[in-house]
């Protein structure tokens, strides 16, 4: 946790963006594997703990609109919780520490909700929290836009606090893929990189972020499959971070060749995302729409995919026209901080765009989550890549798509190629930027 004075500040400032009425933030609570006594690692609610800082399940914190003043409500362990977990700590208590009211128990809020005039709460995005929200104010699709906006509006800036919790955690992610390339050679399984990288997490003091994407099949996007064996020549692609104690994640990815150096294929494309990487990173400042940042990582691929005769015609036609999309499908980056998506839960066009700034429709380019301005204290991913999917360029050629950018019989020398991508997570300073994890 941070101070009492921070989340203090932080519930006022979000009261000042709302005006009136209740604003309700539940906490998670456990999550249940395959009977009560047995859960999943229990993951508190983002929003949550930004505001009221604590990891325990089940407590509910509103702030009065008007007054900026927070209540923390909760039901007390029992003596048979105590003798399974230990002792464990009363809602008043927790309430105090962080200058809060007690307002007594879940049945008392049940109560003093029906009492208000106007809740606002936030976009469930668990079925449990639908439930509560139907019980405790009759509906749980009437999400408030203006706690939404003021949210995000505080999230997305880090404080230097902040942005130390986030060093941490892309130091220690580091260290993961360090250990992942030092130890993976021929014969080894997936599963056995995947566990040691998030062994470190766990020794780190923390977790890891999201399931680890540990895979000799790179082009499958989001492979959370660990059960192949590598092989001398095989591209793996580590997507893996860790999460501090605090909660503040690390993003990173990494491609290396197993049992020796990148052929003479792998090479190009590997440098080719590597520059458009290292070179998108050199164009962030403030008040740089990343939209621009994305299209720039498109036109580096392109480039690089044009001298190795994979594509073809004007580079510049070719991006606009989404040619680019068949090998680079999805964004170049996205917000990040106390979820590694930071705050996708509240809507991607809430914090990724603006009035300035919108969603594509384009294959690929729509996936970018990421499109505004930048703004210092932004904590964002810059994660170009490169893949060859068999299924898609079979029905892109079939279908005729972008013949005059896309030189189909070329392709074919690459089906079983894979796929490479290289991230890096960076935060926007005053006036430029800097790469989290590097000091």
């Amino acid at each position: 946790m941070f101070s009492a004075r921070t989340y203090t500040a932080r519930r006022r400032r979000l009261a000042e963006a709302v005006s009136s009425g209740l604003i309700l933030l539940p906490a998670n609570g456990e999550a249940h594997m395959n009977y009560h006594g047995n859960t999943y690692p229990f993951r508190q609610d983002s929003n949550f703990r930004y505001f009221c800082g604590y990891n325990c399940p089940n407590l509910v914190l509103t702030v009065d609109a008007a007054t900026g003043e927070g209540t923390l409500y909760g039901d007390d362990f029992t003596l048979d919780d105590i003798v399974w977990m230990g002792e464990q700590p009363q809602v008043a208590d927790l309430a105090k520490d962080c200058s809060m009211t007690y307002g007594g128990s879940l049945e008392k809020l049940r109560s003093d909700l029906a009492k208000a005039n106007e809740v606002h709460y936030l976009p469930p995005y668990r079925e449990s929290r639908r439930e509560r929200l139907r019980d405790w104010v009759g509906h749980c699709d009437q999400p408030s836009v203006p706690l939404i906006r003021g949210v995000v509006a505080q999230r997305s800036i880090k404080t230097e606090k902040e942005i130390a919790e986030m060093d941490k955690a892309v130091f220690t992610s580091m260290r993961m893929h360090a250990a992942a390339r030092d130890t993976a050679k021929t014969g080894m399984t997936e599963a056995s990189v995947a566990g040691l990288i998030e062994g470190i997490a766990i020794s780190a003091g923390g977790r890891l972020a999201y399931p680890a994407i540990v895979t000799r099949n790179g082009h499958i996007l989001h492979n959370h499959y660990h059960g192949n064996e590598l092989k001398r020549g095989d591209l793996l692609l580590v997507d893996a971070g860790a999460e501090t104690e605090t909660g503040y994640a690390g993003d990173i990815t990494r491609t290396f060749p197993i049992g020796g150096n990148l052929s003479d294929k792998q090479r190009p494309i590997y440098e080719t995302v590597e520059m458009a990487k290292v070179q998108c990173i050199r164009a962030l400042r403030p008040g740089v729409p990343y939209r621009d940042i994305h299209d720039l990582s498109a036109r580096i691929i392109t480039e690089g995919l044009k001298d190795l005769g994979l594509m073809k015609g004007d580079i510049g036609e070719a991006v606009a026209a989404g040619a680019h999309a068949l090998f680079y499908p999805h964004g170049l980056g996205h917000m990040i901080g106390l979820d590694v998506h930071d705050m996708e839960d509240l809507g991607e066009d809430y914090v990724g765009y603006d009035n300035t700034v919108q969603r594509s429709d384009q294959f690929g380019t729509r996936n970018l989550r990421l499109g505004r301005r930048l703004q210092a204290g932004f904590t964002i991913t810059v994660e170009p890549g490169i893949y060859f999917i068999p299924r898609l360029i079979d029905q892109w050629k079939a279908d005729g798509l972008h013949k005059d950018f896309i030189n189909y019989d070329a392709l074919e020398d690459y089906r079983n190629f894979g796929g490479i991508r290289l991230e890096d997570n960076v935060v926007i300073t005053e006036d430029n930027c800097r790469v989290l994890g590097s000091v």
